[in-house]
């Protein structure tokens, strides 16, 4: 009798967690072809992976998510996947952007118009997708910290002239959550692997200085939360911090957690680290500032 019921307790979670799952599927930012492309592979097309928030649990808020791999590929498990069950386990939407690499040929500005155009189709879609059209944020880990914090500096209200509707929209995310992020690419803390898949070997400083984005922090940079450790050898803290104290300066809303232990790339976190503690901190920064309002 005991050994039925369990069996039948454990059917229902499984028929309960079927049916809450977000029905994930995958669009094309640019269907007709995406513009500067060098091909017709899946490497040329960038695209959103969609995970809506469950109808039960959905507030509005959406997130757009930009895995690392120092622009030389994608880590979309641990900081893709991962991340958008987590933030739907929660009501928030996630939405992977899976943008050009500069391993197939792709330089800036391509990857930072590919997370453009993710903003602006989350915000032009937002009624359909029942999303709240100002409370659109950009989650980034690593380098894809970095496309997160150039889309937080280079933002624009939309190309008034274009035909395409998607491109009037705004491309300014609402918030920033930043992880273990490559900012700097001037300093002796940068990701010199990352700045040159981005801008190649022989970019002119002028670029390099508009692309380290501690640089380019303005008075509408949206609000960030940041998160490092001391032990990352590969993409240092102060990354972090001096993109933090640039948006102090400016009285921007920001929140920074620095812990000592852990190496680079842990995503979520392990079990039992204090780093795994990053999660529920976010969630609440994110709470704390009304984001999560239905």
């Amino acid at each position: 009798m005991i050994k039925k019921l369990i069996t039948a307790t454990v059917c229902l979670i499984l028929i309960f967690a079927l049916h809450t799952q977000a029905q994930v599927d995958t669009l094309l930012l640019w269907p007709n072809g995406a513009p500067a492309a060098l091909g017709e592979a899946e490497q040329d097309q960038p695209m959103l992976i969609r995970y809506p928030a469950p109808e039960h649990l959905a507030n509005g808020a959406a997130v757009v998510v930009c895995p690392g791999g120092g622009y030389n590929m994608l880590a979309m498990d641990h900081e893709g996947h991962q991340v958008a069950r987590w933030l739907n386990s929660f009501g928030v939407s996630a939405y992977i952007l899976s943008y050009r690499l500069g391993r197939n040929g792709y330089r800036h500005p391509v990857p930072m118009n590919d997370g453009k155009r993710a903003i602006r189709t989350v915000r032009a879609n937002a009624a359909a997708w029942g999303v709240d059209p100002e409370r659109i944020g950009i989650l980034g880990f690593s380098a894809g910290g970095h496309m997160a914090s150039t889309l937080g500096t280079h933002f624009d209200g939309g190309i008034n002239t274009s035909n395409d509707k998607i491109e009037r929209v705004s491309s300014r995310p609402d918030f920033m959550v930043l992880l273990y992020p490559v900012i700097s690419f001037t300093e002796d803390y940068q990701h010199s692997g990352s700045r040159i898949s981005l801008l190649g070997e022989n970019a002119n400083e002028e670029t390099v200085r508009l692309m380290s984005n501690e640089l380019q922090v303005k008075d509408d940079t949206p609000p960030t939360f940041l998160v490092h450790t001391t032990e990352d050898k590969s993409v240092p803290p102060e990354n972090s911090i001096f993109f933090y104290l640039e948006l102090k300066k400016r009285n921007i809303p920001a929140e920074m957690h620095i812990f000592e232990k852990g190496r680079h790339g842990l995503g979520l976190g392990q079990t039992g680290s204090a780093f795994a503690h990053w999660p529920q901190l976010c969630e609440d920064w994110l709470l704390d500032r009304g984001l999560l309002n239905d």
